[in-house]
């Protein structure tokens, strides 16, 4: 299912990130329809070639015959650019963002278990505090965010409106119709029980929908007469003040947006769209090795060894249908480290110094502004390094505290120190001291990550133990310094 973002405020720059800005249907493409072909072809669909001007207009939105022509011509375009042909049409709904908001982004049922680990793991991330709900938080960023989706259950594509009336920006038709010809095409049942998982996965099939967006916008208002919507507007606001928008979050799940189309396109140089859809056979193993293409299948991901060492007081968190641990890998190393150079919370002269240099998490054009298509650095020094990581939720036997034990395996001890070093700094962010007496052992003694945290760097690796208070962490984990 697609999650189209919207808009991203990046140092106070807003990027779009929503496809092309051409206005309304002016006629750029060939203004006569060339004969329909014998038979079906490339660039040729439900009547319509790729290169045609429609006579339709946007001020009052898109009735349904200019809306059925516009989805005709955009799957001859999105065949053209990518190869693939549909066969049957693809229904497409257009809806309201409020209509959105109500009938699909919302976090679902989720159980007990699955609420629990997801809230720890949010927290270990040092995203989504304690009293924070880490579901509803992801709900509400989709729910400002999201410009369409496909969904391949019922195959059918929904497009988000700005406005009341039906108004679709193309290039995110052209977006999801990729999807409908990706599960049209492939097998596409692949695990995915870790949000790095996920992000390997996703870096091939949004990043396969995302560089054909690319294309196609770079083509509307040049070669293509495009539709979008009368006025621009925004899906939300992604400011941290006052805003429901979590940017921390938002960086975590725009890794496959960000740095997928680079993945796909390196494939697509080597043997053209042929190799990219031998990709679906065997999809990357990590994120990693989408946002580095040379190390797809030559650098697996370290399957981390770590034991359970907690004490019967606690109880490991297990969901059912999910891996029983968590595998944030680098993209949600990079939201953590990032996060605090946009957090609300500023320093009393009114500035953010965050943790870490901005410079190192965001990739900057020539001109100095940041990229508009790639605006994150994944594979940063705080992130590059990564093996592997697993991160084990545990639960109070009797009581609703949680704690965790986090171990990350790393390219060298010099990455392992890196990381750590910037852990530490996140620490101190978020209210951290060292303890008096207890070497690796800091608490947070208030606010929403108040905790009590180890953090040791053994050769390659880094362990991070988190429990209530220092008396507990050796608890969580036996063997480590309390106070």
């Amino acid at each position: 299912m697609r999650r189209h973002v919207a808009a991203l405020l990046v140092l106070g720059v807003l990027v779009a990130l929503a496809g092309c800005t051409a206005p309304t249907d002016l006629g750029l493409s060939s203004p006569t329809a060339p004969p329909d072909p014998a038979e079906d072809t490339l660039g040729w669909e439900q009547g319509y070639w790729h290169n045609e001007s429609l006579p339709v207009t946007t001020a009052n939105g898109l009735n349904q015959s200019e809306l059925n022509a516009v989805v005709g011509r955009s799957m001859a375009r999105v065949e053209h650019l990518r190869h693939l042909e549909f066969e049957k049409r693809v229904p497409v709904e257009v809806i309201s963002r409020q209509q959105y908001r109500t009938q699909y982004a919302g976090g679902g049922n989720a159980s007990s278990a699955i609420r629990t680990f997801d809230n720890a793991k949010f927290e270990a991330l040092l995203l989504v505090g304690e009293t924070g709900d880490s579901l509803d938080q992801q709900s509400q960023n989709r729910g400002s965010s999201v410009l369409g989706f496909y969904s391949p259950s019922a195959d059918r594509i929904v497009i988000i409106s700005e406005s009341e009336t039906p108004a679709i920006q193309e290039t995110t038709l052209g977006h999801e119709l990729v999807h409908a010809a990706q599960f049209r095409t492939f097998e596409m049942g692949y695990e995915q029980s870790t949000r790095d998982e996920a992000n390997a996965v996703s870096g091939l099939i949004e990043g396969d929908a995302s560089y054909v967006d690319h294309l196609y916008s770079q083509r509307c208002g040049q070669e293509w007469s495009c539709v979008s919507p009368p006025a621009k507007s925004g899906g939300g606001s992604t400011q941290s003040g006052g805003s429901t928008f979590h940017l921390g979050i938002y960086i975590m799940k725009y890794f496959p947006y960000s740095d997928g189309p680079g993945f796909v396109g390196h494939f697509k140089e080597q043997g053209g769209w042929e190799r990219v859809n031998q990709l679906y056979e065997d999809p990357a193993d990590s994120a990693e090795q989408v946002a580095v293409p040379s190390k797809y299948k030559s650098d697996p991901p370290v399957n981390v060894s770590l034991a359970d060492r907690s004490s019967d007081a606690w109880n490991r968190v297990t969901p059912r249908g999910r891996a029983p641990f968590g595998e944030v890998g680098v993209s949600g190393i990079t939201a953590m480290v990032a996060w605090p150079s946009y957090h609300q919370e500023q320093d009393g002269d009114g500035t953010n110094q965050g943790v870490v240099d901005p410079r190192t998490f965001l990739n900057f054009q020539p001109d100095g502004q940041v990229s508009r298509t790639d605006p994150f650095n994944y594979t940063n020094p705080y992130a590059g390094g990564w093996e592997g990581d697993k991160l084990y939720i545990y639960e109070q036997q009797n009581g609703d505290e949680t704690a965790y034990v986090w171990k990350f395996a790393w390219e060298s001890h010099e990455d392992a120190t890196e990381f750590a070093t910037a852990y530490r700094g996140l620490l101190r962010y978020w209210g951290g001291q060292q303890v008096s007496g207890a070497q690796g052992v800091w608490r947070i003694p208030s606010g929403q990550f108040a905790d009590a945290f180890y953090v040791h760097v053994e050769g390659d690796t880094v362990v991070v133990v988190n429990a209530p208070t220092t008396d507990q962490l050796d608890d969580v984990r036996a063997g480590t310094p309390t106070a």
